[in-house]
């Protein structure tokens, strides 16, 4: 459980995918599999955590898309609302609800908090000078205005984010329409703005009182404060959006950025509600987990905090917002464009998911560092390490009761306390190190346990040591089974499979075990009979590797 938490519940969310195109390998590092594994380790802890994520449906780039494909907005999103989960459940990502920001619910929570904000004076409209299109015959927000970054001077950056530096720019540099390439109009139209520059002190002090936040990422939202923030235009001339309402505000609707982080507490506050709880409460109640990509700090270190505290902290604010870098394939920037990434279903269709969550909690630290997915590696971590490593010893301790002992687990003499302690201190470190988010060590800590056990069953060689032949393979079978429950938030498809070959259940039995128990290296007693044992991973052969590689940056 997290460090000097004193809450029961949790509620993690993951940043909401745009609902215009397939998930890929480069979404899920930094965001989805992170938050998916810290859930089920919070869950196996005993603790409600509900992990929640939506498909962020509003915006002109799927305005566009949708009028390409003879398709109404709304459908265009449900589709793929659809094929998004679709994806995410092919890796295993256990969303307790995945809804969308075009929902009933959202919309009208969207409008109760612009309300409130209005009422509490953080609301103002003002004329604005908008760039407009005459070869397209449209206002052009964001998206589609794309030039040069005011404040690092980088190329072909959006008008509302710069992916170089971070920033939002206040004005971009000689603006481009994205949809023809010319040089856009001005037209005058009235917006809404939302006072962002009069909560520079309070979002100061709410920065410097978490103590959770990751301290470098803290420092510099604290300089962007402390270089003065601007008033943020809340307003798209658009069709499709949450309608901003007011009267006077016809034909308006707010923008992507306003409405879809709120979808975090409405999707909760459904999800709980329709369980017969109470999801404000539940909300309030529990520690709150955002796990964004680094692209988005200026939103949910800055945006998201403000509008919370502009309504008085009515839903209370993050404790956590577990913050990384980007994911590169073969050491290039992924690029759709270009063909250079890889979709998720495809992936996991080719091989299995485990292989692809192993790898990457393997290589994801805990830090805005981008991190590489690289075939070679892939190919070497699962080979040499899930499967040389973890999947040998599963292998050899079961294989070899099955073989020795007729699948009977037999009855020890007396069990050494060094293999007890080895496998409590594995437990701890384990568990203290996926408390503050670091992943990557993790998964390096469990697999120096089973490194451990490899020698332990080497060294007593129980098929040549007969006097103890029965209590190694009693601890071995027990430490399969402490295994399966450490692995499980990294490998859920795989630790359910040894849990079959164990014969201790079906149907999620892995994460029904408390996280503690895997230190009852005596879990399973003398006598118990084990379920069919065959290789729970099968190796990669590199002709599969080449034949990935080859496929990259070509068109298909």
């Amino acid at each position: 459980m997290p460090d000097n938490s004193s809450s029961e519940s949790a509620v993690i969310t993951s940043a909401l995918p745009y609902a215009n195109g397939e998930i890929h390998l480069g979404h899920i590092a930094s965001t989805y599999l992170p938050a998916d594994i810290f859930t089920r380790f919070l869950r196996l802890n005993g603790l409600k955590a509900y992990h929640i994520c939506a498909t962020d449906d509003f915006g002109t780039p799927i305005l566009i898309r949708a009028e390409k494909e003879k398709k109404s907005p709304k459908d265009y999103v449900e589709y793929w609302n659809r094929q998004d989960k679709e994806d995410f459940e092919s890796l295993g990502i256990s969303f307790d609800f995945f809804y969308k920001t075009s929902s009933k619910e959202n919309v009208e929570f969207v409008q109760y908090v612009f309300k409130r904000l209005f009422e509490n004076g953080h609301i103002y409209d003002q004329n604005v000078i908008q760039f407009y299109c005459t070869y397209d015959d449209k206002f052009l927000p964001d998206r589609y205005v794309i030039g040069r970054c005011p404040y690092c001077n980088a190329e072909n950056q959006y008008s509302d984010l710069c992916e170089k530096c971070g920033r939002v720019p206040d004005q971009i540099l000689e603006p481009k329409c994205a949809i023809c390439g010319r040089p856009p109009v001005k037209k005058e139209s009235k917006h809404y703005f939302f006072r962002l520059s009069s909560f520079e002190e309070k979002l100061k002090k709410w920065l410097l009182s978490n103590t959770h936040l990751q301290p470098d990422v803290k420092n510099y939202v604290i300089n962007w404060i402390n270089e003065g923030l601007h008033d943020w235009d809340i307003t798209r001339d658009l069709s499709w959006g949450v309608p901003i309402p007011l009267p006077e505000a016809k034909g308006k609707v707010f923008y992507g950025w306003f409405d879809n982080h709120l979808c975090y507490i409405s999707s909760l506050v459904k999800l709980v509600n329709d369980r017969g709880g109470n999801g404000k409460k539940f909300w309030n109640e529990s520690e709150i987990y955002h796990f964004i990509g680094k692209d988005i700090i200026y939103h949910h270190y800055l945006f998201l905090p403000a509008i919370r505290l502009g309504i008085n902290s009515e839903y209370k604010l993050p404790e956590y917002i577990p913050t990384r870098g980007h994911l590169m394939l073969q050491n290039q920037k992924i690029s759709k464009s270009r063909n250079w990434y890889i979709g998720l279903k495809d992936f996991t269709s080719a091989f299995n998911p485990d292989y692809l969550r192993f790898y990457i909690a393997s290589v994801v630290s805990y830090s805005q560092d981008d991190l590489n997915f690289d075939f070679d590696a892939f190919y070497e971590r699962i080979n040499n390490e899930l499967i040389a490593n973890i999947g040998n010893f599963i292998n050899r301790a079961l294989s070899f009761t099955q073989k020795s002992f007729q699948g009977i687990v037999p009855k020890p003499s007396s069990i050494d306390d060094t293999t007890e302690k080895e496998l409590a201190a594995t437990v701890d470190e384990t568990g203290r190190l996926l408390s503050s988010n670091e992943i990557d060590k993790s998964l390096k800590r469990i697999l120096k346990y089973s490194n451990y056990m490899n020698h332990y069953f080497q060294t007593n060689s129980p098929w040549a040591n007969k006097d103890t032949s029965n209590t190694t393979v009693y601890v071995s079978v027990n430490a399969v089974r402490s295994l399966a429950v450490l692995l499980e938030p990294f490998i859920p498809f795989s630790c359910e499979k040894i849990w079959a070959q164990l014969k201790l259940g079906s149907g999620g039995g892995v994460h029904q075990q408390g996280w503690e128990s895997a230190k009852d290296i005596k879990a399973i007693p003398a006598g118990h009979e084990l379920g069919k044992v065959e290789p729970i991973f099968r190796k990669i052969e590199a002709k599969e590797i080449e034949q990935w590689k080859n496929k990259l940056g070509k068109p298909q």
